[in-house]
């Protein structure tokens, strides 16, 4: 399998180098204690903050296109995700797709004509994994995407990231969960230290 996702000497001052390949279709899962670095990981993945190396997208990369085009393909979904307008109907640029997808993960289409403040934990944190598939990415940065969730709405989850995987998707998923990264996970590591071990 070639990579769809693959960094080259990743680093920051904290964490790193990273080299890592993700192919098509395949989940990583990387557990690891609070404060390991694991986050820190998913930011530089997705530009997000500064660092050294080199991230590629299908053999393409990352310094060769915008960073806004770069988030729309590789998508990072953070464990407590922002909101800039008080409607939830503001930051779905297509509504109806974003209602259409409600249902899979146990949301209530309704939930869209609503304020943000409303929102539960779970109920943003399923929103904004919503938000980040919109575009169709190729890869998903997911930072404990299901920690707020009850065993339900975490089934739900995970059934439509297995959807997306199976489409071709890559997958770098960090979770508390082993249980979680041993279901999700074609491959498992765990970070100590700013550093990416074998599970």
């Amino acid at each position: 399998m070639s990579a769809r996702l693959r960094s080259v000497r990743l680093r920051s001052a904290l964490v790193g180098p990273f080299d890592i390949e993700v192919a098509a279709g395949e989940c990583i899962a990387i557990t690891g204690a609070s404060g390991s670095g694991k986050s820190l990981f998913l930011r530089l993945l997705a530009d997000l903050d500064p660092g050294e190396g080199e991230v590629f997208l299908d053999d393409v990369e990352r310094s060769t296109m915008p960073a806004p085009a770069w988030r729309r393909q590789v998508a990072y979904v953070a464990a407590e995700s922002g909101w800039w307008f008080d409607t939830v109907a503001a930051h779905f640029p297509d509504l109806p797709a974003a209602r259409a997808l409600a249902p899979a993960l146990d949301l209530k289409p309704e939930l869209f004509d609503g304020l943000v403040l409303r929102l539960s934990t779970g109920e943003k944190q399923r929103l904004a994994l919503i938000r980040s598939l919109l575009p169709g990415p190729k890869a998903l940065l997911l930072d404990e995407p299901t920690g707020a969730l009850d065993e339900a709405s975490q089934a739900a989850v995970e059934t439509l990231l297995r959807q997306h995987l199976a489409r071709g998707c890559a997958i770098v998923l960090v979770t508390h969960q082993p249980a979680q990264a041993a279901r999700l996970g074609q491959r498992r590591f765990v970070m100590q230290a700013g550093k990416l071990m074998p599970a």
